[in-house]
């Protein structure tokens, strides 16, 4: 199971009071009205019917909307409130119809019911499994040695065999154009068009073979034996080197911090399934 696959369930709104609503079995759709004096009664923010709209599902609404940016003030409540009361109004008439009792809506209730409670599980999870500023510096520290102090300026042909590789060397010593080649022959159809251009990027993004030979290379040159990866086989050339600038630790701590819960939250779906029993 991915991260993907539950990260819908990280951003589903509370709204199981809302689901369990609309699968209430009202006779013919005669509500049921809330007893007098009861807690229900008394916490309603709106009663359509006879029945009451919780005050707990209007602040569940209005707390997912202040984490969209949305600010919570009287116009928000106001809005929100006459939103709550035109659901009640339909899903009445919903239950009126037995809709609540087919099985496309029970099914679809239990999947909100589902992502509702996986979201909650996870949740709770990491607040008591919180991700410190230590391994967020950790891993900041880590990307940065990872990244080194330079960027390259690269550009590729890449064949299919070693001969064909070592044609393009003969026909570069012979004073060949690299970019007019790489145009002609690679079969890299990202960069062919344009002379084989790798843009500016550090050594790890490439193969390790790859790289290797980039950062041996003298601006200007190329390398004169064939370097095989995974792909093929490239002939490459350096045309510019750079000091990286890497971005402080402000910059992207919220992106690092989010990548460090993506990796919990995989890690602890991956226990889960481990202890599991999947027939």
């Amino acid at each position: 199971m991915r991260f993907r696959m539950i990260a819908a369930a990280l951003l589903a709104a509370p709204m199981l009071a809302l689901a369990q609503g609309a699968a209430q079995d009202a006779p013919q759709g005669a509500p049921k009205a809330a007893a007098k004096g009861s807690a229900a009664a008394k916490d309603a923010v709106a009663r359509v019917n006879g029945v009451a709209v919780p005050k707990a599902r209007m602040e569940a609404m209005l707390q997912q909307q202040q984490a969209r940016g949305t600010p919570v003030n009287d116009q928000t409540r106001a809005m929100m409130r006459d939103e709550l009361v035109n659901r009640e109004i339909v899903s009445q008439e919903a239950a009126k119809t037995g809709l609540a009792k087919s099985a496309e809506v029970q099914t679809q209730l239990d999947i909100a019911r589902q992502e509702i409670l996986v979201g909650a599980y996870i949740r709770d999870w990491l607040r008591k499994h919180p991700v410190s500023d230590a391994e967020i510096q950790q891993e900041y520290e880590r990307a940065r040695d990872q990244t080194g102090d330079k960027e390259y300026k690269a550009r590729h042909i890449l064949l299919e065999s070693e001969d064909q590789a070592k044609g393009m060397i003969a026909d570069l010593k012979k004073g060949a154009k690299f970019d007019e080649l790489a145009t002609k022959n690679s079969k890299d159809t990202g960069t062919k068009e344009r002379g084989g251009d790798l843009d500016w990027n550090v050594p790890g993004v490439f193969d390790r073979q790859f790289s290797e030979a980039m950062v041996k290379l003298e601006k200007g040159k190329y390398t004169e034996t064939p370097v095989r990866t995974r792909f093929g086989f490239h002939v490459i050339q350096l045309d510019d080197v750079r000091a990286v600038k890497f971005p402080a630790l402000a910059e992207v701590k919220p992106r690092i911090q989010q990548q460090l819960v993506q990796g919990r939250i995989e890690e602890l779906v991956k226990g889960l399934r481990a202890k599991a029993k999947i027939e």
